[in-house]
């Protein structure tokens, strides 16, 4: 796909977005699939190394995709008022994630003796109370209820970034001492939890989004600064979560520590976005975060059948084998659903807003 020297995409779209959102995106399957395969009963006290991978990845993924969504949000504004931007967010965010969840709870209700789920009638109403225990889709929940707190206080109560910044760390600062004394907030601890990124997204945003600034960006100098302070900040998440036993243990009782780590693996990957955006190479990690809703909506549905498949039927057991295969089918295949639906007709599966037809054809050029 041909850029422009400043980054955009055809149809006006930044290329390192979609990168970025490619990475975040491939490191949240790579931890579903990995527990997915653990969970079913194959050993894989052998490869300690995927395990560690795994705690490492979970470190900034998700903090990512709210900084992401972060920056975008004053745009979102721009285009829509109030009411508008709020029935966007319902229409591509909380009807997806209902209409998902409650098709995944269907299939591993009627599947009860093949799948790891454990489902019963009381998981329907989890979708809206304790959204982390219906597996990967409490995301989506989460995205759309912070983004509408977070522009209402921002448009209805005038609250500027710096005040948003604010009530973000406090109400971090309370996910974590809910977290280390056991108290279930159910969907509101991830509002707590996650607002301060999405804030942090928006007080980035001009820097971003400002193309003057894209060669600073795209600099393997700034690559390489970056560099040691992620690996450094990485190599103590992991060997920090290790020695208690727990992958949560520094994102509970360290949260401020967390949350500096999370920032600067954010950071890398961002400037990793860059440089891809400034080579235009991996290309179908640029697809994959296009799609990333779509693969998101269904990724889970699809590594465990094929996980199935491949340990019932084939007799694999071996995890980087089963990981190589169900990853990449994990990607392509969602994605070959969506395009499907949409042909047919289907788009409704994914939003309730019709999908914009160029935009999927300047991906798929």
């Amino acid at each position: 796909m041909s850029q422009t020297q400043n980054g955009m995409a055809k149809g006006n779209r930044l290329a390192w977005i979609d990168y970025a959102r490619g990475i975040a995106i491939i490191l949240v399957l790579y931890r579903h699939i990995f527990e997915g395969i653990t969970r079913s009963g194959v050993d894989a006290a052998e490869y300690q190394w995927l395990e560690n991978a795994n705690i490492i990845f979970y470190s900034f993924r998700m903090p990512l995709f709210f900084i992401l969504s972060g920056i975008f949000i004053a745009k979102s504004l721009a285009k829509r008022d109030l009411s508008g931007l709020i029935r966007n967010k319902f229409s591509i965010l909380l009807y997806p994630y209902i209409l998902w969840s409650f098709i995944q709870i269907t299939i591993q209700f009627a599947l009860s003796g093949y799948v790891n789920a454990d489902r019963s009638w009381a998981d329907y109403g989890y979708v809206f109370l304790y959204p982390r225990r219906i597996d990967q889709f409490w995301y989506l929940y989460a995205l759309f209820n912070v983004t509408v707190l977070y522009i209402i206080a921002r448009e209805r109560l005038k609250m500027k970034v710096g005040a948003q910044l604010v009530l973000g760390a406090a109400l971090y600062l309370l996910s974590s001492y809910v977290s280390v004394r056991h108290i279930d907030l159910g969907f509101l601890y991830d509002i707590c939890h996650y607002y301060v990124f999405f804030a942090i997204g928006e007080l980035v945003s001009n820097w971003m989004l400002d193309q003057t600034k894209y060669t600073i960006y795209s600099s393997w100098k700034l690559f390489f600064v970056l560099l040691p302070v992620f690996v450094g900040g990485q190599w103590y998440f992991l060997h920090a979560n290790l020695q208690h036993g727990s992958t949560l243990y520094v994102e509970e009782y360290q949260p401020v520590l967390f949350a500096a780590i999370a920032l600067t693996g954010c950071a890398s990957m961002l400037s990793l976005s860059f440089l891809l955006q400034r080579y235009d190479v991996l290309k179908p990690l640029k697809v994959a975060g296009f799609h990333s809703l779509y693969i998101y909506v269904s990724h889970v549905l699809v590594a465990s059948a094929a996980r199935m498949a491949l340990v019932k039927i084939f007799g694999i057991t071996s995890v980087p084998v089963l990981l190589a295969i169900c990853l990449p089918l994990a990607v392509v295949v969602p994605i070959l659903l969506y395009r499907l639906a949409t042909r047919c007709g289907a788009w409704w599966l994914y939003s309730l807003e019709r999908p914009v037809p160029q935009k999927v054809a300047t991906i798929k050029n």
